[in-house]
């Protein structure tokens, strides 16, 4: 028995289309070669083999063989796994980025290698009080006016220091709000996000149902998914939605995965879409890993499949502040430190069920009630985000973490540098008033060094250190009165008008003492000796190798950060190569294809030719009487 005439055209007619697509998106392929995000595609085809009904109508020894090649759908070549990788890369290696930038900004504060600053300040002050050792030059008021100079330019410098650290945490909250700063910040760059991912996975799903692909969407859509893992870490699930689950009331329901015939059989299964799903992983204060939903498929209308992310600033409470339309306040741009986060959910459930309270808060608060004064100032945060995860934690630590002051010590953030000059500032000028105090006779108005807020000596940091204005006008001087503060074994004699240099040989001393220092001793009217400044505490450094210290700190927590960073990055270019080598377009491999198409498709053309030729000789040359 002859096959049906036309059924080899039919089959090789098949080919020649299914290999005409291929060639058509290999040609996709390389036009798409240099565009953003952009996942090779291939075409998705099964074989063709009408076993039922057509093997009814044929003989038993009859073989069964194909009928040609059916065209599925268009697909993407992706690995799911190298996507979960490449995706917990970017969080990691989007925290370390962003600390490094803080980072950076600090060394302009501290890095004083190629610069004359605090330091040289120190050294100038010690260098003043060298030259005035011998009674006459303390006496001097232009030996005075050179010593009040060098104060005053040290003041100067660490008031500085102090505004540029200002500066960085402005620079940082705006970063994370982008209000009134020209660049978008990244809560208004997570909400876009959020919103293109949730209006994409609708219009998606809406082509997928008619037939389209939508790869390109697809893409557009993995593109946002890597750039939001490098703010937060996200967790990426695919599943169908509650109608095409399988499941109705926790029982199965084949109902909703199979489609059937007029009698009850399964006569294929339903091609339903996945829905995409995207949850921001978190960890409560005791170290819980919790998930909040911030896209969720398709369900509802509008706004309803996917969160948001607000920025504000925090009562004294400790709560959100809003005005009286129910408005987060933005946060203070002169308190940046006292900013939260606020993470909305989506509205809806994965079955449409409104979720009760979908938020969760981001926040340092202090106890306010808190009777155990170990534990009285230090901070708790409500949430964070796992450690090295996103930028968004990193704008946080740097903003909130301020090592041991606060008991948060595993990130010294801008509040711990500022921490260490205003150290350095109040024990500066605690050694320098003490000495001048006893220096004439006890005056407590005699002091060097105030706060230029109060112009009194009280509650002195890096940002208020300056001049007593006493001093200035001529109404406050260096000491020169016989006094009880010694260093050990040692004691500076009077002149015959009972006057002395002790006050500067003591100043002398204290800058080159590492503090806690117990040297300087008081004596009472009883003879009793307390020491004076072993309540400083300096790490055991000098004014001067305190600041060195502290730049040795940064320059740690820099060369830590910045050896994090590279091993990050190398690993995610090293996920990225292989994400390209699954899904990237390669020049090579496609003009492979293309050859291998074109000689499928020539084949092809060739079949039906001699299809052509058979035929021929069927009707022409056979079957003729008298022939």
């Amino acid at each position: 028995m002859i096959r049906a005439s036309f059924a080899g055209f039919s089959t090789a007619l098949s080919a020649l289309q299914a290999n005409q697509k291929r060639l058509d998106i290999t040609g996709q392929n390389l036009a798409n070669m240099n565009t953003v995000g952009y996942t090779r595609q291939a075409l998705q085809v099964s074989s063709v083999n009408y076993s039922n009904p057509v093997s009814h109508y044929m003989n038993g020894s009859e073989v069964v063989v194909g009928f040609g090649v059916h065209m599925d759908k268009v697909v993407q070549i992706r690995d799911p796994y190298l996507d979960i990788q490449y995706r917990t890369q970017m969080h990691k290696s989007g925290y370390n980025d962003s600390v490094q930038d803080a980072l950076d900004r600090l060394s302009n504060v501290f890095d004083e290698s190629q610069i004359n600053g605090i330091r040289s300040a120190f050294d100038d002050i010690q260098a003043t009080l060298t030259a005035m050792q011998d009674l006459p030059n303390v006496r001097d008021p232009i030996y005075e006016s050179e010593l009040r100079i060098r104060m005053q330019a040290l003041a100067n410098k660490l008031n500085e220091a102090s505004r540029e650290i200002d500066q960085a945490e402005r620079e940082e909250l705006a970063k994370l709000d982008g209000r009134n700063v020209n660049e978008q910040g990244s809560v208004e760059r997570i909400n876009d996000i959020l919103q293109q991912i949730g209006s994409l996975n609708r219009q998606i799903k809406r082509n997928q149902i008619g037939g389209q692909q939508s790869l390109e969407l697809m893409d557009e859509r993995n593109v946002l998914l890597d750039e939001l893992a490098s703010y937060i870490p996200i967790e990426v699930e695919y599943y169908k939605d509650a109608d095409h689950d399988g499941i109705k009331n926790g029982q199965a329901a084949d109902y909703e995965l199979y489609d059937y015939d007029g009698k009850g059989n399964i006569i294929g299964r339903k091609e339903w879409p996945d829905d995409l799903r995207v949850k921001m992983v978190y960890e409560t204060p005791d170290g819980k890993k919790q998930t909040l939903t911030l896209v969720e498929g398709t369900v509802g209308n509008g706004s309803e499949n996917y969160g948001s992310l607000d920025i504000g600033k925090l009562d004294a409470n400790g709560n959100f502040a809003q005005d009286a339309n129910g408005q987060y306040n933005p946060p203070d741009v002169n308190d940046p430190t006292n900013v939260g986060l606020i993470f909305h959910g989506t509205k809806l459930d994965w079955e449409g069920n409104t979720i009760a309270n979908p938020d969760v808060e981001f926040k340092r608060t202090y106890d306010p009630d808190a009777t155990d004064p170990t534990t009285a100032n230090k901070a708790v945060i409500s949430n964070q985000f796992p450690s090295n995860s996103g930028s968004i934690q990193g704008s946080l630590d740097m903003l909130w973490k301020d090592g041991a002051m606060d008991g948060i010590n595993d990130v010294n953030g801008y509040e711990f540098y500022r921490n260490q000059l205003d150290t350095l500032a109040s024990s500066f000028a605690e050694v320098i008033n003490t000495l001048n105090y006893h220096g004439n006779a006890g005056d407590q108005k005699a002091f060097l060094l105030a706060n230029k807020d109060t112009k009194d000596a009280q509650n002195i940091t890096a940002a208020n250190i300056s001049i007593n204005e006493e001093w200035t006008a001529g109404n406050v001087h260096i000491g020169t009165v016989a006094n009880t503060i010694l260093q050990k074994g040692e004691d500076y004699d009077p002149d015959a008008n009972g006057n002395t240099s002790d006050t500067i040989k003591n100043m002398l001393e204290a800058m080159t003492a590492t503090y806690p220092y117990d040297n300087f001793i008081q004596v009472d009217t009883a003879g009793n000796k307390t020491p004076l400044f072993d309540n400083l505490s300096l790490k055991d450094n000098s004014f001067s190798d305190f600041m060195n210290y502290t730049s040795t700190v940064l320059a740690n927590d820099s060369f830590k950060n910045t050896n994090a960073l590279k091993t990050n990055v190398t690993v995610l270019n090293g996920i990225q190569s292989s994400r390209d080598s699954v899904s990237g377009v390669s020049l090579d491999e496609e003009a492979s294809n293309m050859m291998m198409y074109m000689s499928a498709y020539n084949a092809a053309s060739r079949v039906m030719t001699t299809l052509d030729e058979a035929l021929d000789r069927l009707i022409n040359s056979t079957g003729t009487v008298g022939r």
